[in-house]
């Protein structure tokens, strides 16, 4: 794999972007022009182009149709494709792959078990997986997160003044990773869950990477998506600090069998 041009983004924050350089260093310490890297939950194919561009060759799948047609809508690579699929259909087709990416999709799954173990079907002998998630007990969702949850939830007075102030304050509540019609987070993993998560579906964390640290938690968020620098800075800070600090976790699995 070989890359001819200067790497550039889609995303616009240094957080994203991190997880972004994490994943595709993972990818290319696979060895071999013709790896294959399976995108699971890819919503708007940010993480499938940005490795495409890279030479990788990916196929990029959703049960979200508004989502795939948005993929396909900004793509340019022949390289990458993206298709409306579940993963229990690509392992009834017998499709394996070098590599799978699973980022920020279990903490919306109801059983992330079972997408697991499908995918650890979907994986060769001596692929990985690389899996990304919000840290449950980190900065942006305990205090951000969960809170908002329970507002929207009741849908009381507090709620409404928090829709009215971050409409006014600029916060559209859109993403750019997906355009699925719902990303509730409806589990919140800490590094033990992960770790009992992995062995429990017969596999191995073999690498873990730290996100951000506040940049996320309003008022500092309001600041920082407005100054790089700070960001830059929050995501550094993240990396000396414990694990139960940081924002989210970036981690590389392989097969423990």
């Amino acid at each position: 794999m070989t890359v001819n041009k200067p790497v550039t983004y889609e995303y616009d924050r240094i957080a994203d972007r991190k997880r972004l350089d994490f994943i595709s260093a993972a990818v290319a310490e696979r060895k071999g022009d013709q790896v294959t890297v399976l995108d699971v939950g890819c919503g708007n194919g940010v993480i499938s182009r940005h490795l495409g561009m890279l030479g990788f060759n990916v196929l990029g799948i959703d049960v979200s149709e508004q989502a795939i047609a948005r993929a396909r809508e900004l793509n340019t690579f022949p390289n990458v494709n993206f298709k409306v699929l579940s993963a229990e259909q690509l392992v009834a087709a017998g499709d394996t792959f070098d590599v799978i990416v699973c980022s920020e999709v279990l903490e919306h799954l109801q059983q992330p078990g079972a997408l697991l173990a499908t995918l650890y079907q979907s994986l060769r002998k001596e692929g990985i997986l690389i899996v990304t998630v919000p840290n449950g007990t980190g900065p942006r969702e305990l205090l951000v997160t969960r809170p908002v949850l329970k507002m929207r939830e009741q849908n009381n007075w507090l709620w409404k003044m928090v829709l009215k102030t971050k409409k006014t304050m600029g916060y559209s509540g859109t993403t750019v990773q997906s355009a699925a019609d719902n990303l509730d987070h409806i589990q919140f993993f800490k590094k033990s869950d992960l770790e009992t998560l992995s062995t429990e579906n017969n596999f191995r964390i073999v690498r873990f990477g730290k996100a951000n640290f506040i940049e996320d938690v309003f008022p500092f968020s309001f600041f920082a998506k407005r100054i790089k620098a700070l960001q830059w800075l929050d995501c550094k800070v993240a990396d000396v600090l414990p694990y139960r600090f940081t924002g989210g976790f970036f981690s590389v699995w392989e097969k423990a069998r």
